[in-house]
């Protein structure tokens, strides 16, 4: 038998106490969950695709959401449980449960600890309760610390996140804010700018005028004093928002971004998954209600199941892989696109970026400088053009 492929894990739990105003991810708010009909839902669900994906090996297992911190832990226990009995775990295995920092969820860290999580993601946004009411928050950030301190103490990883260019934020205001997150001895931070994204409430009263975001150029400062400010206390990106000690970088989001494997389960979740010597690109119902219908009706609720061609594959792998800092290695981009970099890109346009010290290529792999990191939408658009 071959060595089995390494295999990574997301589930998707959509639920949340309240609906963020910048978010226009798969979540929902709910009065009531039955938990247990959630969990053996989420279990069919996995069932389904661990007979189609035999001989894997489980590098990492995400719960995501929605808040899955909502998730009683029994159901994240028997989900870890299950992924362990259709597949073969990685001997450092990462698994990563998404909090927000009530007290409530803070709480009930330790039940999730034992039930096998060992990285915590806790969704801060913020260290200001001005800008956390903004957001629309359940928290403040006396809340916010507390949790960050707390799930120090148990989980063996951790990691927050904060949103920055944020309306009338300046350049001192952030590096005050950012000094302190970083005072806090984090091995991992992700530092997302604020967008505003269409379907979201926020994308109505930006419309309206209700408020602004900074204009590209205070966008800039803001990311440069970011970078500085990160890679002074040890935290380097290692992609475009994302900041780790050497080591404390997420696995999970790490096998996206250099087109590895992925199975999706629960409502919204997309997967790539390599079977047939083809890569397939799955799709689950996102909405609840409709995705619990199909489980119950076939076992699975997948809406979309199709083989990627070529061109479409190649553009994603560069697509994910040029927000790493250290880009693509030619070895990572070869077994995920089965190309050589000089084999479909066209020379000219490469040239051209790389004159303009957008993208470097060598021996080693492509990436794209600081200059181009800061520009990758528009180095994209005129690589892939």
């Amino acid at each position: 038998m071959t060595a089995p492929r390494d295999l990574a894990v997301y589930i998707h739990w959509p639920f949340c106490l309240s609906k963020c105003p910048y978010c226009d991810f798969n979540s929902h708010v709910a009065e009531t969950v039955d938990h247990s009909h959630w969990r053996d839902a989420l279990l069919a669900e996995l069932s389904h695709y661990a007979a189609q994906l035999p001989n894997r090996n489980i590098v990492s297992i995400f719960f995501g959401g929605g808040t899955p911190s909502l998730m009683a832990p029994a159901t994240s226990a028997a989900l870890i449980d299950a992924v362990a009995g259709h597949w073969s775990l990685a001997d450092h295995v990462e698994i990563t449960l998404e909090a927000n920092p009530t007290s409530v969820e803070a709480g009930r860290f330790r039940d999730f600890r034992a039930a096998g999580i060992n990285r915590l993601s806790i969704g801060v946004q913020a260290l200001d309760d001005a800008a956390l009411g903004f957001l629309g928050r359940g928290h403040d950030r006396t809340q916010a610390i507390e949790a960050v301190r707390l799930a120090g103490s148990i989980f063996p990883r951790t990691s927050f996140d904060l949103i920055y260019a944020r309306p009338e934020q300046t350049v001192e205001a952030w590096t005050k804010e950012l000094s302190e997150a970083l005072a806090m001895g984090p091995e991992h931070l992700s530092l997302y700018q604020l967008t505003i994204e269409r379907g979201t409430p926020f994308y109505a009263a930006h419309r309206r005028g209700d408020f602004q975001i900074p204009a590209e150029d205070l966008g800039g400062a803001l990311y440069e004093v970011t970078q500085e400010l990160c890679e002074k206390r040890g935290l380097p990106a290692y992609e475009i928002s994302n900041h780790a000690r050497p080591g404390s970088e997420c696995r999970h989001n790490l096998v996206y971004w250099t087109g590895g494997d992925y199975v999706g389960i629960g409502p919204g979740a997309h997967g790539r998954l390599s079977m047939a010597e083809a890569i397939f690109a799955t799709e689950q119902i996102p909405g609840p209600a409709g995705w619990l219908d199909a489980v119950a009706a076939k076992g699975h609720g997948t809406r979309k199941f199709e083989a990627l061609d070529a061109a479409t594959r190649v553009e994603e792998i560069l697509m994910m892989g040029l927000r790493l800092r250290d880009g693509l290695t030619r070895d990572a981009f070869q077994l995920a696109a089965a190309h050589e970099f000089e084999d479909v890109l066209e020379p000219r346009r490469l040239r051209r970026l790389i004159d303009a010290n957008y993208l470097e290529i060598d021996a080693r792999g492509l990436r794209a400088t600081g200059d181009g990191l800061i520009r990758l939408n528009a180095v994209l658009a005129a690589l892939l053009a």
